[in-house]
């Protein structure tokens, strides 16, 4: 069976994600630490509990912003 994808931008570069992944499967994937980012979502901001509920569709465009602590 042949897998679909669509084409997303995720900091302005283009992405191939599977139709059925999920905002916080393509983080993981891409080895983000979850509890230390503010992801944007076609220009929404996306609280933490939604990060699973978001899948994509092409063209959608994802920004994600680190979190660094220190002095």
């Amino acid at each position: 069976m042949k897998k679909i994808y669509n084409t997303i931008f995720v900091n302005g570069q283009a992405f191939n994600c599977d139709i059925n992944m999920s905002l916080q499967e393509l983080l993981i994937y891409l080895e983000f630490e979850l509890n230390s980012i503010v992801v944007e979502h076609n220009n929404r901001i996306i609280n933490f509990a939604e990060f699973n509920k978001i899948f994509f569709k092409s063209q959608d465009k994802i920004e994600i912003i680190t979190i660094v602590g220190g002095g």
